[in-house]
């Protein structure tokens, strides 16, 4: 089978996110993992692509699943819940698939950078214009417009997918820009607040975890009083 991958990583489904698709309890998906596991082990394969999160405690806190672990796994489950977590991996597949996304995150920081050093260049290039009363060509100015806005819509889409944007952003973001360490289980009230709302986190890369979710802003300003658009304001404004 073939493996979607982000940079370098097999690309996984947690068990929380299997557990929120299926209607399931997250302790109910980690004991049916935990069988599955089990059963493998009996005939000797090579279980390189499942990882497995602990709290301080010692508790499970998340599998991380690759894709044939995952359709493993949910081959009991009934077919509106296998077909939901199917096109889910679908899904993610397809995110990691596009090449015009960063794969890690030096690689998007390193591109958020080349696109706001050539917004800067752009709109010095078009304020010595007007300043030296240059003659150029309407459509000319319009494209270095164009490009100019262009560069900045591309600077904060890259932060929003790096879950520290004004739209969306992970907890481990709001706590480096806050300075504010929050407890493990914080993004329970950030998730409560998402289901009540009808309203989905994003998921974005994450070095440690492979990837995680970045929650919306309106949920930062509900839940603990945080407004992104001031916090990552510096970076652009709302897409």
């Amino acid at each position: 089978m073939n493996l979607t991958t982000i940079g370098g990583q097999v690309a996984t489904m947690t068990s929380r996110e299997i557990a929120e698709l299926t209607g399931k309890q997250h302790k109910h998906v980690i004991r049916d993992i935990r069988e599955m596991l089990d059963a493998l082990e009996k005939d000797g394969p090579v279980l390189g692509h499942v990882r497995e999160e602990k709290d301080s405690r010692g508790y499970t806190e998340n599998f991380h699943l690759d894709r044939e672990l995952t359709e493993t796994l949910v081959t009991g489950y009934s077919i509106p819940l296998r077909h939901k977590v199917i096109r889910r991996l679908h899904q993610l597949e397809e995110q990691v698939a596009q090449p015009a996304i960063p794969q890690t995150l030096p690689e998007a920081l390193r591109l958020a950078a080349d696109l706001a050093e050539k917004c800067q260049q752009l709109a010095a290039e078009r304020d010595h214009a007007i300043a030296t009363k240059a003659q150029i060509g309407s459509r000319r100015e319009a494209q270095a417009m164009a490009a100019a806005s262009s560069a900045v819509r591309q600077v904060r889409r890259l932060e929003n997918e790096l879950g520290r944007g004004t739209r969306f952003a992970t907890v481990t973001a709001v706590e480096i820009a806050t300075g504010t360490k929050y407890p493990f289980n914080a993004y329970v009230h950030l998730r409560k607040w998402c289901k009540a709302n009808g309203v989905q986190p994003e998921i974005v890369p994450d070095r440690r975890f492979g990837e995680v979710k970045a929650w919306p802003a309106g949920a930062w300003a509900a839940v603990y009083q945080i407004d992104l658009a001031t916090l990552f304001g510096a970076s652009g404004a709302k897409a």
